[in-house]
């Protein structure tokens, strides 16, 4: 399977005409969050995501509203809104969490991950693929000038249920950045997005 992983695109038309050449490519496409800037012509974003005609599954970033991003996504039959939820795809099961990126330990994201955990439990023939808006704590996707600043409840559900893939962002100055942790490959696709097979 192809996925057309992007995230932190904020409308960049440039950034769009990309992802749109690139989603000829994939199977399905994954957006990790940060697709407007405040939500600003959000839906005009989604029809045009939409209209690429393959399964998308999209979490709200930091400039989405979880709520918002929620409702509008009922409007397009391509898109899925998997936000502290799951999507099962063939051999894969995708779990999603968007939100800030601002915080190095989540509450709610901890509250989350223990109903995503369940669902590893339950279909445990499945490969896993991580969607995260905040990049996970201490990798080369969360070092800034040197500094990590990601996210250790995220790290340490990754280290717990060992998804084969996990794709965040938020962070711009490492877009297109890769790393590992154990088995799973991090990706931080950037706004222009990565064709990644799994």
């Amino acid at each position: 399977m192809k996925i057309l992983a992007f995230v932190d695109l904020h409308g960049n038309n440039k950034a769009l005409k990309e992802i749109k050449k690139k989603a000829k490519q994939a199977d399905m496409i994954a957006c990790a969050g940060d697709i407007s800037i405040f939500e600003n012509g959000l839906d005009l974003l989604l029809l045009q995501i939409n209209e690429l005609n393959k399964p998308v599954l999209i979490i709200p970033g930091n400039h989405e509203d979880d709520k918002d991003l929620n409702e509008l996504t009922k409007m397009f039959n391509n898109i899925t809104d998997i936000h502290k939820k799951y999507y099962i795809k063939d051999n894969y099961l995708f779990l999603g969490y968007g939100g800030s990126g601002f915080s190095m330990v989540d509450k709610e994201f901890i509250k989350a991950s223990k109903k995503l955990e369940k669902e590893v439990k339950k279909h445990k023939d499945k490969k896993i693929v991580l969607i995260t808006h905040a990049p996970p704590y201490k990798t080369k996707l969360d070092d800034i000038l040197g500094e990590p600043c990601g996210n250790k409840s995220i790290k340490n559900f990754i280290v717990k249920t060992k998804p084969s893939l996990v794709i965040s962002g938020h962070l711009h100055e490492n877009a297109e950045k890769e790393d590992k942790l154990k088995e799973t490959r991090l990706i931080n696709p950037g706004p222009f997005g990565k064709i990644i097979e799994i």
